[in-house]
């Protein structure tokens, strides 16, 4: 039985007060949808509206398709089998298990891909053993469509980078290739995409410096139509920005070129010998990182380091660091409107939702904040797991 729980930071929500759904993973197993209700961007209330399972043993990751109000939930079971499972989203954000695939664990990410509606299809990239995964859809009763294992020839500089550690599998905006950031071999690896098939064909890869340990990438582009890229390096705690260049014809390859790195910390400052950067998004002319460990803002009070974005040149510029309301935030979400981040703390196991000035890209105050499931351990793969806007 689910336990609710309500927190307010502010005013209490009122009759007419505007709403929104969330939906948040947790290492336990479990999958929460939650209830956001404000009277304004400065006070609300948080509570869980309902709670069910099926992701398997230890839910990892989890992705929206708005538009069909689809999530699918990736399984990071550390146990040698895993599954994708997909859920329908109701009106009320309640969800409904669809569809089901099984893995062979220790997935971390996931997304859809290819096909006539770019939803042909899923990738995966699992962590320890080191592979890419693609499935066809539909997932139920789907199998293995293709791996790919990946070696190095010698260990990294950072001890845990002794085989790669693939950590994400991103779709370009052109939806014609994935990257894959990889934390073991300090490169970002690229994918070309057959539509039709679903196969992914490798191509040349974007050069890290050793130790960065890439975890998470985004897009950024220019009005006139610069394309950029960017990093977030888990083990250099910084991020990297990357001149994106796109073939001239079908049968050629994007290509990155890394141009800048800076810390996700202010300058003079650094992380500690257990931070860790973790999540990394894109907002206008804004980047923003989290960083994990640091309490720069007190005992168990993680930050958010804010980028500007040159507008022109893609360039990066250190703004400042924000308070996460959270310990350990491994993801974090903006709504569309961009006026607020949803924030899960993994150790903490909470979402906090924080206010956001769109025109000058700074985090603010505290709008509402809960504890979801049982907090983690520091360090350790429990706790809130990820968390998304139902919009």
């Amino acid at each position: 039985m689910a336990r609710f729980v309500q927190i307010v930071v502010g005013i209490a929500s009122a009759p007419g007060a505007l709403g929104a759904t969330l939906i948040a993973s947790h290492f336990s197993g479990s999958v929460y949808t939650l209830s956001f209700e404000s009277t304004s961007n400065t006070s609300g209330t948080l509570s869980i509206t309902s709670q069910t399972t099926g992701c398997g043993t230890t839910p990892g990751w989890i992705e929206l398709y708005s538009e069909s109000r689809q999530l699918y939930c990736f399984d990071e079971s550390w146990t040698g089998r895993g599954v994708i499972s997909e859920y329908s989203v109701a009106s009320d954000g309640r969800l409904t298990l669809t569809g089901q695939a099984k893995t062979t664990g220790n997935t971390v990410h996931g997304l859809l891909y290819g096909g006539a509606d770019g939803r042909g299809f899923v990738a995966t990239a699992e962590y320890t053993p080191s592979t890419v995964t693609t499935y066809k859809m539909p997932l139920l009763g789907s199998a293995m469509l293709q791996l790919e294992k990946f070696t190095m020839a010698q260990r990294g500089p950072n001890p845990r980078q002794d085989v790669p550690h693939p950590h994400e599998v991103h779709l370009d905006p052109t939806g014609k290739f994935i990257l894959t950031p990889d934390l073991g071999a300090d490169i970002v690896r690229v994918f070309k995409i057959d539509s039709n098939t679903g196969k992914l064909t490798a191509c040349s890869e974007g050069k890290a410096d050793p130790g960065d340990g890439p975890r998470h990438i985004k897009f950024w582009k220019s009005a006139a139509g610069r394309q950029k890229a960017y990093t977030l390096n888990e083990l250099g705690n910084s991020v990297s920005a990357w001149d994106v260049t796109y073939p001239s014809d079908a049968s050629g390859c994007l290509a990155l070129k890394k141009t800048q790195m800076l810390s996700t910390y202010a300058p003079g400052k650094k992380g500690g010998p257990t931070t860790k950067a973790a999540e990394i998004r894109v907002v206008g002319n804004f980047l923003y990182a989290s960083n994990r460990a640091d309490e720069t803002f007190g005992s168990q009070q993680d930050s958010i380091a804010t980028y500007t974005i040159d507008p022109t040149t893609g360039a990066i510029s250190w703004l400042e660091a924000a308070n996460a309301y959270s310990y350990y935030p491994r993801t974090f979400q903006f709504n569309k409107n961009g006026t607020l981040v949803a924030v899960g703390g993994q150790t903490s196991s909470n979402v906090a939702i924080i206010t956001r000035d769109p025109a000058t890209g700074r985090l603010g105050k505290l709008v509402a904040n809960l504890q979801v499931g049982q907090k983690g351990r520091a360090g350790e793969e429990d706790g809130l797991s990820a968390v998304v806007w139902v919009e």
